[in-house]
């Protein structure tokens, strides 16, 4: 173990006199900072000190991350020291990933030299090897004093020069393997097992217009746009498969501040910070507090005025819907006398869509562990109506799923919650419903058309990471 830790010696951020990074009673809380665009000497730019100073007072984090263009005028060493000043006073750590602007005032190398003559700055300037400067890594300890998360600081680079490739340059390929590397090697530190980590930089990759134009956007798209690259070099392709990256967080874009998922990753801006800047929003901050062991982080924006709504990862889920959406009562509250499985009728007979189970021939009723359709006897045109009580666990809101071929509908105390109905091939539809602890009737409804047959069903919570339906559930009253 001693010689893997040496390995990862010259990838860390932190250097031996700066402040290591732990976990606070299983919470790490980080403040995103980005777009300050500070213009030494100005009104605007002591205006957004000033959000800086009153969000690091009323969220007091562990971390604060500028995600680029810091400062975009000149002098701009004296805006540097500034801040740098700023996080000395609170002596709060920081990092800084750059934006597009940066360098137009001052070297990277030059902003990095000075940044690192700060005790409180928990960067370096990255691999030599490597497109960018900044890019690191940084270790969270946990409880035991081993590393429990990590954060990745990338550089997105700036422009590139050919015309035909678009305005901004990308994340390079020798970055993306320098993360891979890192990535691996920390897996295997872990016995295999991935470390929950996040990840910053400036410019917005490809895939964040998934998030854009996903019907669950939580948060401002008032840009109207994404300012991607034109180019996608696979930077979350590679995340996706090394499965350690909850979420990305970029700046760029200031009437930008959404959070959503995509393919399970979070991808997400921070709220612009500069008054400089262009953008109607209200300067503040992203925060994401991150949950020792788990995969599991919340995220909300922070301006002077206090804390906006909150979403929650990896469920997508959030407190606009805790609070405003009406709770179904339970039909119980206790389990006792009823046993384990679910209830359900079998049908054969051609139908298109779901209202038209019914009018099939109704060949058997039983009971099962859980929705299955492995033991239908026949490949085509038949279907299951499936009855169940559920146990929910806590008062919230659920996200139910079913993934089937053909169509499905899933209904919680008669309310249709998820409808994945029609003739298709293998598809995805889900939906949410908040519910009150206790027991709440779920009925399935599925059939099969013709030319393959799927049929998954499970659900998740703010508290409950996506699950199939577990066999728990309950079916009737014993006799």
């Amino acid at each position: 173990m001693l010689s893997l830790l040496l390995l990862f010696s010259f990838t860390l951020c932190a250097a031996a006199q700066q402040p290591a990074l732990h976990f606070n009673e299983g919470k790490f809380r980080i403040a995103q900072f980005t777009d300050l665009h500070i213009m030494p000497g100005s009104a605007k730019s002591a205006a957004t000190f000033a959000t800086v100073k009153s969000v690091l007072s009323s969220e007091r984090p562990q971390l604060a991350v500028l995600s680029g263009d810091v400062v975009t005028y000149d002098p701009a060493t004296e805006g540097w020291r500034q801040v740098i000043d700023l996080f000395n006073e609170a002596q709060v750590p920081f990092a800084v990933t750059m934006g597009n602007h940066d360098a137009e005032y001052l070297t990277k190398d030059s902003i990095y030299t000075l940044l690192m003559q700060s005790p409180w700055f928990v960067g370096e300037k990255g691999p030599k090897e490597i497109g960018g400067l900044g890019n690191c890594l940084l270790p969270i300890q946990g409880k035991r004093d081993t590393t429990a998360a990590l954060i990745y600081l990338i550089d997105s680079n700036d422009y590139q020069p050919r015309q035909l490739l678009g305005h901004y340059d990308w994340v390079h390929f020798e970055q993306i393997a320098w993360y891979r590397e890192q990535s691996r090697r920390y897996t295997e530190a872990n016995g295999g097992q991935p470390l929950p980590a996040v990840g910053f930089f400036h410019i917005p990759l490809p895939e964040f217009e998934m998030v854009a134009n996903h019907p669950e956007r939580f948060g401002n798209y008032l840009e109207g746009a994404v300012a991607a690259p034109d180019l996608n070099t696979g930077l979350f392709a590679t995340m996706v498969q090394q499965r350690d990256v909850m979420g990305l967080f970029c700046g760029h874009d200031h009437d930008n501040d959404f959070i959503g998922l995509h393919k399970g990753m979070a991808l997400a801006y921070g709220r612009v910070t500069g008054n400089e800047a262009y953008g109607q929003l209200k300067r503040g901050a992203r925060m994401i507090e991150l949950h020792e062991g788990s995969f599991h982080f919340d995220s909300w924006i922070t301006t002077a005025d206090g804390r906006e709504e909150a979403w929650y990862y990896p469920s997508a889920l959030n407190s606009v819907d805790e609070r405003t959406m009406n709770y179904l009562p339970a039909v119980a509250t206790s389990t006792k006398g009823r046993r384990n499985g679910v209830a359900y009728d079998y049908y054969e007979g051609k139908c298109k869509r779901v209202e038209q189970i019914t009018t099939g021939k109704l060949l058997k009723k039983g009971t099962m562990a859980q929705p299955s359709i492995k033991e239908a006897p026949v490949d085509d045109h038949f279907a299951y109506i499936f009855r169940t009580l559920l146990w929910v666990p806590t008062r919230g809101v659920y996200r139910f799923y079913t993934y089937s071929d053909d169509g499905s509908q899933l209904e919680i105390d008669g309310q249709l919650v998820v409808n994945n109905d029609g003739g298709h091939s293998a598809r995805r539809a889900e939906g949410k419903v908040a519910l009150e602890a206790g027991l709440h009737q779920l009925t399935l409804f599925y059939f099969e058309d013709y030319m393959g047959q799927d049929l998954e069903i499970g659900y998740s919570s703010k508290e409950i990471d996506e699950c199939p339906l577990p066999p728990r559930s309950s079916t009737y009253p014993k006799k």
